[in-house]
């Protein structure tokens, strides 16, 4: 016996079918694509990944406020925030070639090859990048299209009804195909891409294990941290700052992976004698050892974008003396691997702060986020004018003649770190009980040094804080003050001042151009 024939979908169901079917199909394209892209990437060609080429050119592109505002919000997540983007952006984008394609071919394919395009243009202008890292991207853009054509072809078919067109009732087998075929492209798109993350992580871990090499004693150790220089209170930052924890804000969305054996740094422009230094050599010259804090300039008032390492290199200042600049030079150009710059100025490379080409970072060589197999460590400076990771040049030049990475895009020049203090306990917000309540927190005035610390509460008189003792000038140092809490929200506040008796400003400044002002101000509650 016949069944009984079912009544069509409603032409709203048709509708919203005929626009999701190429979306989805557009979906799946992409993740086949990516997949394939990856995938070939961590084989072939590790500085080719399209999505990061992609977030690298759009990290170049974008105003400075937006990267600011990024790294307000997300802090050291901006780059894993970034790639969800790109990702998110490119599947959008997927959607929309799958329902053009649909309705007016072939210009969903020409989206898919603009899109593959724009990664080849993106992997192509990275600094030291070679013809054969476009490979990846062109293989998504063929695999897109080709995919894209494919599902869109296996769209389920409509029929006429009395009332308007709609899709097959029930088990329709056309729209059975259709869902196999995206569900494996897609499925096999993420094993791909899941695929090459674990190629590429077996690759990290090569990198990592090659760069545990054993580091060169110093001819110069640092002078030993004071035992009164950590004050040992629960919540406040370790007068050393561990590796794992040390903060990360830079332009690489890819760490630059380079062979020590092949890694040289070259000394040129303004100077009677060009240097070339191979890393091997470097190990060679009597290193030196030294603590050091760096901050970045994006740090807001009280944020947590600053750690203190002790750091192992040679001094810059020895080798520019090799070199020998000219008169008239006053900047150093500093570049990395991946084309990234710093105007570094040339007097303070050649004072008597100890800035280094680091090699090591807090007993180990210097992890591969943090710049392996040389970076540069300059007291007093943002890092954005100063800290270059994987450097591989020194440029002689002036300010007049050359300009950086950040200051083409609105920062200043020169960047001197800013007197500065910090609230490490309690946090903002917190509950505490009423009674002696211990503050703490760490100040900093680097190449300077802290001569005291003062702390607010509510709108009342300055009170001195303990200070522990000094490691050197150009690192942070502890304080704590016991206030005995009365019950209520109270606010407070801390500033410091410096040894040459500059007093932190209370005005309020944004960290561009150079760096944020004001005083922390930490709600709480008390009882």
């Amino acid at each position: 016996m016949a069944s009984p024939e079912r009544p069509p979908r409603s032409p709203t169901v048709a509708r919203a079918w005929r626009l999701w079917g190429p979306a989805v199909a557009g979906v799946a394209a992409a993740l086949a694509s990516l997949g394939a892209a990856e995938l070939t990437a961590a084989l072939l060609a590790p500085a080719g990944s399209p999505i990061l080429a992609v977030g690298a050119l759009v990290i170049d592109l974008v105003p400075a406020w937006v990267k600011e505002l990024v790294i307000a919000v997300f802090g050291t997540g901006d780059k894993a925030v970034l790639i969800v983007c790109v990702a998110v952006g490119a599947l959008v984008l997927a959607a929309v070639a799958g329902v053009v394609e649909s309705r007016r071919p072939p210009f969903g394919r020409a989206l898919v090859v603009a899109a593959g395009g724009l990664a080849v243009v993106a992997v192509l202008t990275r600094a030291s990048s070679a013809t054969f890292d476009a490979v990846p991207s062109v293989i998504a853009m063929v695999v897109g299209a080709v995919m894209l054509t494919v599902l869109v072809a296996r769209l389920p078919r409509t029929v006429s009804t009395a009332s308007a067109t709609a899709l097959h009732p029930g088990p329709d087998p056309d729209r059975r195909r259709f869902l196999a075929w995206t569900g494996v492209s897609a499925g096999l798109g993420l094993l791909a891409v899941i695929g090459g993350q674990l190629v590429s992580a077996g690759t990290r871990a090569t990198d990592a294990a090659r760069a545990l090499f054993t580091l060169p004693v110093p001819a110069t150790a640092s002078a030993p941290i004071p035992a009164g220089a950590d004050l040992a209170i629960e919540g406040l930052s370790p007068v050393i700052t561990p590796n794992l924890g040390f903060y990360r804000i830079d332009t690489a969305l890819q760490v630059p992976r380079i062979d020590p054996t092949t890694w040289t740094l070259k000394i040129t422009g303004m100077v009677e004698n060009e240097v070339e230094l191979t890393f091997a050599e470097l190990l060679a010259l009597p290193l030196e050892e030294s603590t050091t804090t760096l901050t970045c300039v994006s740090n807001p008032v009280g944020g947590d974008l600053i750690g203190n390492a002790t750091w192992l290199g040679y001094p810059v200042r020895l080798l520019l003396a090799r070199a020998k600049p000219r008169p008239g030079a006053d900047m150093v150009l500093s570049r990395s691997e991946d084309g990234w710059t710093a105007s570094t100025p040339l007097e303070v490379l050649t004072d008597d702060r100890n800035a280094i080409l680091a090699v090591g970072m807090n007993g180990v060589p210097l992890p591969l986020e943090h710049g392996y197999p040389v970076r540069m460590v300059v007291p007093g400076l943002y890092g954005y004018v100063s800290a270059t990771k994987w450097v591989v040049e020194l440029n002689v030049t002036r300010f007049d003649l050359e300009t950086a990475y950040w200051t083409n895009r609105g920062w200043t020049e020169r960047g001197p770190v800013k007197l500065s203090s910090r609230i490490d306990v309690p946090r903002a917000g917190a509950r505490v009980p009423a009674g002696p309540v211990m503050l703490a927190g760490v100040a900093w005035s680097q190449h300077v040094g802290i001569r005291f610390v003062q702390v607010q509460v509510d709108d009342g008189p300055w009170n001195d804080a303990n200070l522990a003792d000094a490691i050197s000038a150009d690192t942070w140092r502890q304080w704590s003050w016991q206030w005995t809490a009365p019950a209520g929200r109270h606010t407070l506040r801390v500033r410091a001042t410096d040894a040459a008796g500059l007093v932190q400003t209370s005005v309020v400044r944004d960290v561009v151009p150079d760096g944020a002002t004001g005083l922390q101000q930490v709600p709480v509650t008390v009882g």
